[in-house]
């Protein structure tokens, strides 16, 4: 399997599938056509067998893709609970050996150590994350954000045109996690390595498991560890001199009765930069594109900032971030919509194909700032075990383009460069985005 973009495109190319039985959602090139397949397999298997893909030999994978059955199982950790054990974190039995061996087994067992059950993982949201990233404590970083994006579109605005993906989308959110953990900014360019070493698996694995070839597991498990080694010094940092920052917080903060050790702050800190920089570049990415393909919409938004919440809750259920997850197992037989699944299978959920299922809302390929409950969507999945940080990036992305609006006119796609390819895996993020636009004769301040 490929483990660059490079590699991956040289390999033959799935085309739009036409019936069930030509739908693979892992095979190269298949994202391009992502949505035509979730219709397939909505009207059609909704509970779609993968045999012999689970987990343990001989058990199969199934994937769902129907908003109801995906809730009911996000609904119910004790018969649809998540994986425990060896590489159940998003790494591989060999990751997990590698960090073992250079001194960061603790970081390999915190989440099973700290967070065992609901009830541990809603405790370690409530005090160590949601006062840095929670849909409360994220508007402390209003300010900071906002200068980032003003600082980023000072770069690009007088030229009239922006490659967004690499000059915006993604050097927001980098710079914004980074400032909120303490990482210097000058180190971004040595932490974006790392970043995309976190998330190559869900981008060049294959199959539901995203699971690499062993050379490209090892090398990989050694570049995170040279990420564990920089959290380490940064943790050491902030032990000798306190900062306002996350991970100064972490160093002093008391969970379940005692003081965390550095392994449980760097499981911490690992988790919080994942999920802290690529997700919020796609969405970023796929809102920019929208207002650029629909005008209309813009001028909308210009009108009433209040709609600008709607029109965010809208691009993060028509473009989810994460696809899909293959996160939970099923704990006894069971039944979801017809079909029997045995215990000890692996459920991949779709949820972009949940957020366009035509029973959660009407025309649901459409672009509507007008639907009840906006936010129903499962791009962040349900608490208790959603995203912890789905409430910074929430308002990263509405002051995002609270600043596109107030800085940019007549936004429009260029009329090169864009072929909107999308990269592999499990997420789907466009490789770039080349816009044209009229800076705006008048900024308006963005409350």
């Amino acid at each position: 399997m490929a483990a660059n973009r490079e590699d991956f495109e040289a390999m033959p190319q799935a085309g739009c599938p036409m019936s069930v039985e030509e739908v693979d959602l892992f095979a190269p090139g298949a994202q391009e056509h992502w949505y035509d397949a979730y219709k397939l397999l909505q009207e059609d298997a909704p509970v779609l067998r993968l045999p012999g893909q689970g987990y343990e030999p001989g058990a199969d994978a199934y994937v769902l893709t129907r908003y109801e059955d995906i809730r009911r199982v996000v609904r119910d950790p004790d018969l649809f609970p998540t994986r425990q054990g060896p590489g159940s974190s998003g790494t591989s039995e060999i990751h997990d050996r590698i960090f073992e061996d250079e001194g960061f087994g603790e970081v390999v067992t915190a989440r099973e150590r700290l967070r065992p059950d609901i009830e541990s993982h809603k405790a370690h949201r409530e005090q160590l994350t949601e006062p840095w990233v929670g849909a409360s404590g994220a508007l402390r970083h209003r300010d900071m954000i906002t200068e980032h994006a003003n600082r980023l579109m000072d770069a690009w605005i007088d030229r009239g045109e922006v490659e967004f993906v690499t000059e915006f989308a993604a050097p927001l959110p980098q710079a914004v996690i980074s400032t909120i953990l303490g990482f210097p900014l000058e180190d971004m360019p040595m932490t974006k390595q790392w970043e995309e070493a976190q998330v190559r698996r869900f981008v060049y694995g294959f199959g539901p498991k995203s699971q690499m070839e062993a050379p490209d597991e090892a090398d990989n498990a050694r570049a995170l560890v040279a990420f564990n080694r920089y959290i380490q010094e940064r943790i050491d940092e902030k032990r000798r001199e306190p900062k306002e920052d996350m991970i100064t917080f972490l160093t002093q903060v008391e969970f379940q009765g005692k003081p965390l050790s550095d392994g449980d702050i760097i499981s911490v800190v690992s988790g919080m930069h994942i999920g802290g920089n690529e997700t919020t570049q796609y969405a970023l990415t796929s809102e920019a594109m929208l207002l650029a393909q629909h005008p209309e919409v813009a001028d909308e938004l210009r009108a009433d900032r209040s709609k600008v919440r709607f029109f965010v809750e809208e691009a993060l259920r028509l473009y989810a971030p994460t696809q899909g997850l293959s996160g939970r197992m099923v704990a006894r037989d069971t039944e979801i919509h017809g079909v029997k699944v045995p215990a000890g299978s692996l459920l991949h959920l779709r949820w972009a194909a949940a957020n366009r299922d035509p029973e959660l809302c009407p025309a649901p390929d459409e672009l509507r700032l007008d639907r009840k409950n906006p936010g129903k969507h499962l791009t962040f999945s349900i608490r208790p075990r959603g995203c912890p940080g789905a409430g910074l990036s929430r308002l990263e992305q509405n002051i995002a383009v609270n600043v596109m609006l107030d800085r940019l006119e007549d936004i429009r796609l260029a009329p090169r460069g864009n072929d909107f390819k999308h990269q592999p895996g499990i997420m789907l993020g466009l490789y770039e985005l080349h816009l044209e636009f009229a800076k705006a004769r008048e900024a308006v301040a963005v409350g």
